[in-house]
Formats: structure tokens, C-alpha cells, sequence
């Protein structure tokens, strides 16, 4: 038995706009410069670093032999501060050994700020303490013979410098990305609202789309605006047509019923009154259906438990209402009627008994309509929107209808805002959702 897998983690953290996307870039970028500068900063610090302590051991050596020339006793005193630390003793307390090439650089720094020490017996060294820190210790032969030693401490201490510029950094990264979010978001505003306005033309919708924007955003937009236009023309046109063409075929059906009745055969005579009385019924049907393609509304206060109560009046007693109380909504009178008595009347059509229910949800109003009929099975609940669809192509003509009562209520849903959705009614039946379009 195949186990069906979730979406991965990292396809859920997938962002789904573009602007997320360029706003990961942005920050992916700034990143790796803050990264970068940091790094850069950290390495300047450390040369910083080393010429301070170089020009601090070369001051500290110079001014200790002049002292110590005058007043021997009084140079240790004197020259050890908080920072460098002073003996005298008759042995080098750092061995002679080869530097290191951190060292060296910083031997050859104190020759540079004081070259008269080329010529002195100096020996340098690095002395680790716990925790990381480290100390650059020292020995250099004065002119008696006397050795001077030092320690120049905490060496590896880069805050001097590093954190200044670590914050600055930091406060410009976090302004620069502040600034960069902001207008990635001013810049994809018009291609978002072009994405949710062909969503909604997608819905037989018709939206006006500001004309605004960098030039080719403008010009996206205003072709869609065109597009739009002979569309609507386009369906307008052939609606209109075929709406002629049906209102035309009632004159010879007229005709056909009035020569029914003066056929002697009463068997054939019924044959040919309910076949026109089915042709009739027939483009009616089609006509509403075409009509729903290009239907123009306007925005009412519509109470949705007296507009229900007063359509279920003529199926006298068959449809039952569950009112919620006080449904008062802002939407599209004449479309939302029209697609509630198709579902009504199709419920009505294929169950005994048939119950309608107005409920919340959130901000939406839903009405859900409940049959005890046949149902269908919910892998033909996608195929039931198609117009002209039938579940079962061998009841042919025996089953009243031209397919188009669902379809012709999910365009005006969907044209104005609103969805249909269905499911098993529990104990057999169908139950349809349909959520009331909201006034924009």
C-alpha cells in the first residue's frame, strides 16, 4: 500500500511570490557583504594590532634605556603601567629561539618606528594565558649588560577597532535591508495586483486595472484591460447570438404546439406537444445559461433568510429552511438568486426532501443546500461544472434537464466573487456550498 507523502520542509519554506524571492536575494547579498566586511574588518584590526603593540614595545624599549641610563633603580617603577609590565634582571627571560612569522613582522615594526634597536640583543615572543588570551613578552639587553623585560599584554584584544566597526556594520546592513524590504515591496505592488486581477479574470470577472508603474508594467496592465474588453464583447456577442437564435426557435415550436393539438391520434399528439414543451424547457435552460456569461449587477443589502423563504414558497413544503437570523449581507442580488434557485430547483429535481441552510463562516455567508437524492461521486464533482455534462450518457433524454443548472450557477458565483463546493450528504445525497459573493 503506497504511503502518500506531505510536501517536504523545504518545499513549505519555498516562498510563492516573487517579491519574497527577490527579498531572499537582497538578504542573501547582504549577508555575504556583512560577512565580508567583518572579515575585512577583523583582518585591518589585527594589522592595526600589531603596529600598535610594535610601536608600543619600540617607545617603551627607547624611553626604558634613557631612563635607566640616569636612574637605573627607578626605571621598573616608572615604566610599567596597565598595560606593560617591567623588570630588570641580570638573564633574558624569553630565550633566544626562532620567531615565528607573527613575531617577526612585529620586530621588523619596531626596527621601522625605532631603528636604533636593529643593533640591540632583543628577543620576542607570544605567551598564551587560558581563556585565549595572549601577551607579547619580551627581553632586550641594555648597555650595562643588564637585561630589560617586558610583557606588552592582551595582544589578541581587537575591540579597539573591530567592534565600532562591527556595529556600524551591523546598523547598516540592518538599514540597508530595512530600506531594500520596502522598496522590493513599492516595486511589486502593481505586478501583484496584475496577478490577483487575472485570478479574478480567469473567473469570468471583470476587473479594472490601474494603469500604473514602471513603463512595462503599464503597458502589461493596459493589455490587459484591452483583453478584457474584447473578451466581454466577444461572450457578449455570442451569448447575445445564441440568445436570439433561441428566442427565434420558439415561433416554429409555437407553431408545432398549435399543430399538436389538431392531431386526431391523442398518442401522437402527445408526442409531439412534449417534445415541444421539452425543446421549449430546453432553451429556456440554455438561455439562462448564456445570459449568466454576461450579466450586469449591482450591489444590495440582501437578507438571505427572507430571500430564501420566499424562494422555497412554491415547492410547497418539499424544501425545508434552517435559517441563521439576522443574515444580512452586502452582495450581488440578481446573480446570487439566480444561482440559488437553479441549485434549489436541481436539488429539488433529484431528492424527496430538500433542506437549506444558512450558516457563517468567519467573514463569509454560506448556504448549503442538502438533498436525499443519488449524490455524485466525487470524482465527477470537477465534471458536473462543465456545461452539458451528464453522469450517466445512457438515460439519454430520459432525465429532465440539459445539464446546465450547476454550471449556470457556478458562473455567476464565480463571476461575482462567490464558490460552490460539494459533498456526500451523510445517509446518500448531495450537499452544495455555496459561499455568497461579497460586495468589493
Amino acid at each position: 500500500m503506497a504511503v502518500e507523502r506531505g510536501p517536504s520542509l523545504l518545499a513549505r519554506l519555498r516562498p510563492s511570490r516573487l517579491s519574497a524571492y527577490a527579498a531572499l536575494l537582497f538578504l542573501a547579498v547582504g549577508v555575504v557583504q556583512l560577512a565580508g566586511s567583518l572579515l575585512f574588518y577583523q583582518e585591518i584590526d589585527k594589522q592595526t594590532l600589531r603596529e600598535d603593540h610594535a610601536r608600543r614595545v619600540a617607545e617603551l624599549l627607547v624611553v626604558s634605556d634613557r631612563v635607566y641610563r640616569r636612574e637605573g633603580k627607578l626605571t621598573v617603577a616608572t615604566m610599567t603601567t596597565r598595560h606593560l609590565r617591567i623588570a630588570a634582571g641580570s638573564a633574558p627571560t624569553v630565550p633566544v629561539s626562532e620567531p615565528s612569522d607573527e613575531v617577526a613582522r612585529i620586530v621588523r615594526q619596531i626596527v621601522i618606528w625605532e631603528p636604533g634597536l636593529a643593533q640591540r640583543p632583543l628577543h620576542l615572543a607570544i605567551a598564551r594565558e587560558r581563556g585565549g588570551r595572549r601577551h607579547l613578552v619580551g627581553s632586550m639587553q641594555l648597555a650595562d649588560g643588564v637585561w630589560l623585560n617586558f610583557q606588552s599584554r592582551d595582544i589578541s584584544t581587537m575591540w579597539s577597532i573591530a567592534f565600532r566597526a562591527t556595529v556600524m556594520t551591523l546598523l547598516t546592513f540592518a538599514a540597508s535591508l530595512g530600506v531594500g524590504l520596502v522598496a522590493i515591496r513599492l516595486l511589486t505592488l502593481p505586478l501583484r495586483r496584475l496577478s490577483d486581477a487575472a485570478a479574478a479574470i480567469g473567473q469570468g470577472r471583470r476587473v479594472a486595472i490601474r494603469e500604473v508603474g514602471p513603463s512595462d508594467l503599464r503597458d502589461l496592465a493596459h493589455a490587459m484591460n484591452e483583453m478584457q474588453d474584447r473578451i466581454a464583447r466577444l461572450m457578449e456577442e455570442q451569448a447575445k447570438s445564441f440568445e436570439a437564435i433561441s428566442h427565434d426557435l420558439r415561433t416554429p415550436l409555437t407553431r408545432q404546439k398549435l399543430a399538436a393539438d389538431l392531431i386526431d391520434d391523442p398518442e401522437i399528439r402527445d408526442i409531439v406537444s412534449g417534445s415541444a414543451d421539452e425543446m421549449e424547457a430546453l432553451l429556456q435552460s440554455l438561455q439562462q445559461f448564456l445570459r449568466a456569461q454576461h450579466i450586469a449587477a449591482v450591489v444590495d443589502v440582501v437578507d438571505l433568510d427572507a430571500t430564501l423563504r420566499d424562494m422555497i414558497a412554491p415547492f410547497a413544503g418539499k424544501v425545508q429552511l434552517h435559517p441563521a437570523g439576522d443574515a444580512l449581507v452586502e452582495t450581488y442580488r440578481e446573480p446570487l438568486l439566480l444561482a440559488l434557485r437553479a441549485l434549489v430547483e436541481n436539488a429539488g429535481r433529484y431528492g424527496e426532501r430538500v433542506e437549506v441552510a444558512v450558516e457563517r463562516s468567519g467573514d463569509d455567508w454560506i448556504v448549503a443546500i442538502s438533498d436525499d437524492g443519488p449524490g455524485i461521486p466525487a470524482c465527477h464533482f470537477d465534471d458536473v461544472l462543465a456545461p452539458f455534462f451528464r453522469l450517466d450518457a445512457a438515460r439519454g433524454r430520459t432525465t429532465k434537464g440539459f445539464g446546465l443548472g450547476i454550471p449556470t450557477a457556478n458562473v455567476l458565483l464565480r463571476r461575482f466573487g462567490g464558490t460552490l463546493a460539494f459533498s456526500a450528504t451523510r445517509g446518500g445525497g448531495l450537499t452544495v456550498r455555496v459561499t455568497v459573493p461579497r460586495a468589493d
